[in-house]
């Protein structure tokens, strides 16, 4: 007996060094529902790519923003846009895949907006430089799902995004669109 409570109190301790409610520990992403895509021009054409693989660690509970937390990882070389640019983003003047496998967003802040709408603070981080961002999230809850959506500018060239060569933004374009969908399991209710 003596040893079950010790472990509950174990366990209930690194959930709140991490942040957690009890709410908010078994939050889960539907990879089936969810997905990130990318809109990126090259000569003035936009071109529309997504990421095939991507995952999230949230624990958000909407009364408690405060030890709310969000952290999203993108896998670079799961990126698909066409033949010919599937084959050279994973190169160093690109995302540099074999050094940097990893994009990385961790959330410093949340803030509600009213109305399912929340601002999202955080660092983003791709090929090793970590830059501040804010997301906008529109949140909707439709039978036990919420879906977290948004959109926002990426500026590729301060990720080193297209080096050498690629810096030229008259070829591509510095500004890159990203949209999110992201479907989670277990978010308490608004």
């Amino acid at each position: 007996m003596f040893f079950r409570r010790t472990l509950l109190r174990a366990v209930a301790l690194s959930a709140a060094a991490w942040g957690l409610s009890a709410h908010a520990a078994g939050q889960t992403l539907v990879p089936a529902q969810s997905e990130v895509t990318f809109v990126a021009k090259q000569l003035g054409v936009p071109l529309q790519g997504r990421f095939k693989r991507f995952q999230a660690q949230v624990a958000f509970d909407p009364k408690a923003l405060a030890t709310s937390q969000i952290a999203f990882e993108l896998d670079l070389g799961s990126v698909s846009l066409n033949a010919d640019a599937d084959a050279e983003l994973p190169k160093a003047e690109w995302f540099n895949v074999p050094k940097f496998p990893k994009a990385t967003f961790q959330s410093t802040a949340i803030q509600a907006l009213g109305g399912g709408k929340f601002q999202v603070r955080g660092k983003m981080a791709i090929k090793g430089q970590a830059r501040d961002l804010v997301l906008p999230v529109t949140l909707t809850q439709a039978k036990g799902l919420s879906t977290a959506t948004g959109a926002f500018t990426l500026k590729r060239l301060d990720y080193r995004i297209g080096e050498g060569d690629w810096t030229d933004t008259s070829i591509v374009a510095n500004e890159v669109q990203v949209q999110f969908k992201l479907v989670l399991q277990g978010v308490p209710p608004l």
